[in-house]
């Protein structure tokens, strides 16, 4: 019989991340990310909105990017605590995107905000925005390795109480 402690190690090793220690390490403490790596995330996170907003059939993937901003902002506000939320909108945007997941999954309609919830996230999405160009690389590198591994333990079932879970999407 294999140890549990040998188990949860080798379930840890698995995890696939976008930036590992050693990006986090030789990340600039001093200046933002380059530009091609921010203007690759805007673009994929506002492409992402926006098809949210106009496409006929937004993909899963339209609705998993920008999920991924609003969470990397909860983790600055919330995990790292080098901002705030000062609109409270932030926990307003979560609870708007999981309602959006949550009924695709159980209907299959189209992955859609509504007009409130369009304006609420994008609020949030400029907020994260304004903190890509600002913060440095080094923390955006770190707030993206934290916000990786507690999707990984929302996953395996160690939620937090304010964390929300869409499954499949």
């Amino acid at each position: 019989m294999k140890s549990t402690h040998r188990q949860a190690a080798r379930a840890k090793r698995h995890l696939v991340t976008t930036y590992g220690l050693l990006d986090t390490l030789f990340a600039r403490p001093d200046a933002p990310m380059p530009e091609e790596k921010r203007r690759h995330q805007l673009t994929r996170m506002y492409g992402g909105l926006h098809s949210l907003e106009t496409a006929p059939a937004p993909t899963p993937d339209d609705w998993r990017v920008v999920s991924d901003a609003v969470n990397l902002m909860e983790t600055l506000v919330m995990d790292m605590q080098i901002c705030e939320d000062a609109s409270g909108l932030l926990s307003d945007a979560v609870a708007a995107l999981a309602l959006a997941g949550a009924r695709h999954l159980e209907t299959g309609a189209a992955i859609r905000l509504n007009a409130q919830d369009i304006h609420i996230v994008r609020a949030v999405l400029a907020d994260y925005s304004a903190m890509l160009e600002i913060l440095s690389e080094r923390t955006m590198t770190e707030c993206h390795r934290r916000t990786e591994r507690r999707v990984a333990e929302i996953h395996a079932g160690k939620s937090r109480p304010h964390d929300v879970q869409v499954v499949a999407v």
